[in-house]
């Protein structure tokens, strides 16, 4: 090849080859700065997109055993809030009930202590009725059971189970209709009403085991999608501080390339000292 040529300009053809890398480079360093990520798409590193998008996939997941987990806790912290006014009124019934088993009062007090007693234990009918929270009632006579998501596939689950207070139950002996018109039967209720508090005692232990049972995973799934997210960010977030000092090499490669190019554009134009 002819070493001095108007046809064929290979300084021109190197500079402008060095030039266009270095355009390619700068191209991809100011993608990185404007998305704040060296891996923003499947042709940047395929096989590191794709792990990202499954974590990215699992913690979004954990958004809705998140969601499950507060509304199961609300289900029974509500529960809880029913039960434990439950708790109250049987207390309060009690002491009526114990008023009324003295053989000494005359008719007319009994009659009002019956009225007392029997106003509380509607009371009580009301407070499970009402302990309702989107739907599910857990005290209810088979109430619902909490059943939450615990992991992002849907293949673990914490169940925590319905504790019925409802009247004339399991917990509850107390009978729908009971009442306190003689002291026999004042004396009688003493007794089941003393039971029906410790069992309303043992399954409001139970419904708040459960709850502190989905608070603490609650907490874990917070603490792993905090994770998942640092891991995704360590596999495709960009240096910022390294891609700065990277771009400002750059760009003064860059103007270096254009003036490298503008000389090997201009050296055949010397040849035409050679005609004069």
């Amino acid at each position: 090849m002819a070493l001095n040529s108007v046809n064929t300009n290979t300084g021109a053809m190197v500079a402008l080859q060095n030039l266009n890398a270095t355009n390619n480079e700068l191209d991809v360093v100011q993608a990185r700065i404007n998305t704040g990520k060296r891996v923003a798409t499947a042709k940047d590193n395929g096989a590191i997109w794709a792990i990202a998008q499954t974590q990215r996939g699992t913690s979004n997941a954990l958004n809705a055993v998140k969601d499950s987990l507060q509304r199961g806790q609300s289900t029974i912290d509500v529960a809880i809030a029913g039960g434990e006014t439950v708790s109250d009124l049987l207390v309060q019934m009690k002491e009526k009930a114990l008023a009324a088993s003295d053989t000494t009062l005359d008719t007319a007090s009994r009659t009002a202590l019956s009225e007392d007693f029997k106003a509380l234990r509607d009371q009580i009918a009301k407070a499970v009725t009402n302990a309702d929270f989107n739907g599910s009632n857990m005290i209810k006579a088979s109430g619902a059971t909490v059943t939450a998501l615990a992991n992002a596939d849907g293949t673990s689950k914490i169940t925590v189970a319905a504790q019925s207070l409802a009247l004339g139950g399991a917990n509850v002996t107390v009978a729908a209709t009971a009442s306190l018109s003689t002291a026999t039967i004042a004396a009688a209720m003493v007794t089941t009403v003393s039971t029906s508090i410790t069992n309303v005692g043992a399954a409001l232990a139970k419904l708040g085991t459960g709850s502190k049972a989905l608070q603490g995973h609650l907490t874990f799934v917070g603490k792993l999608q905090d994770s998942l997210d640092a891991g995704v960010g360590n596999l495709v977030d960009a240096d910022l501080a390294k891609e700065s000092a990277r771009l400002q090499a750059l760009q003064t490669k860059q103007q270096l390339g254009v003036q490298a190019l503008a000389i090997a554009n201009t050296s055949s134009s010397v040849l035409l000292g050679l005609f004069r």
